[in-house]
């Protein structure tokens, strides 16, 4: 087994669409200095399915230090992950807020049933040991700052337990900015 080289905890915000995934991880970002890795804009970007998708990030998640963004957890290995978040909604102002995207009828029950049946959470639960999975709520302002400070803590709590405290990665910010997935010839190489 190899010695973590991690710096910082990579972390998984996940959750039904809608229930404040994006707002978790953009703020957490904002406040901790940890990369938004948007699972979406991934696949977007490199025209990727699933099966590519973790070797296109891969080599981010063994630098550490990433907040994932994406509604579902079980395809990133448990070695890699040090914490997930499901984020979770009270039903009414779940539909509230897909019925104001503009989700149709049909995708729009889907998601209700997946918030309904706690299948993220579940999953979250079946993929990883459980005290790596936390539930936070999400209908308000108020509990998006208690979930991202309580995180925050978190974060520095692993970096103290695990001997990172205050050390920082020396790169310049041109190699920060860079990530495998921007490259494009990491996927045809």
């Amino acid at each position: 087994m190899s010695t973590m080289t991690r710096t910082s905890p990579n972390i998984i915000i996940t959750g039904t669409p809608g229930v404040g995934k994006t707002t978790h991880s953009e703020t957490l970002a904002q406040r901790t200095g940890l990369h938004h890795l948007d699972i979406n804009d991934v696949v977007k970007k490199h025209n990727i399915d699933e099966d590519r998708l973790l070797d296109c990030i891969e080599n981010d998640l063994e630098d550490g230090g990433q907040i994932i963004d994406w509604h579902a957890c079980d395809l990133f290995p448990p070695r890699l992950i040090d914490l997930v978040c499901v984020v979770r909604c009270e039903n009414k102002v779940l539909y509230d807020r897909l019925k104001k995207r503009g989700y149709g009828e049909k995708k729009l029950q889907e998601n209700m049933d997946c918030e309904i049946m706690e299948v993220l959470l579940q999953e979250a639960r079946e993929a990883y040991d459980d005290e790596m999975v936390v539930e936070l709520r999400s209908e308000s302002t108020e509990e998006i700052d208690a979930n991202v400070e309580r995180i925050e803590q978190w974060i520095k709590n692993w970096k103290k337990d695990h001997g990172k405290e205050g050390k920082k990665e020396v790169q310049t910010q041109s190699e920060q900015d860079k990530k495998d997935e921007d490259d494009p010839m990491f996927l045809h190489g």
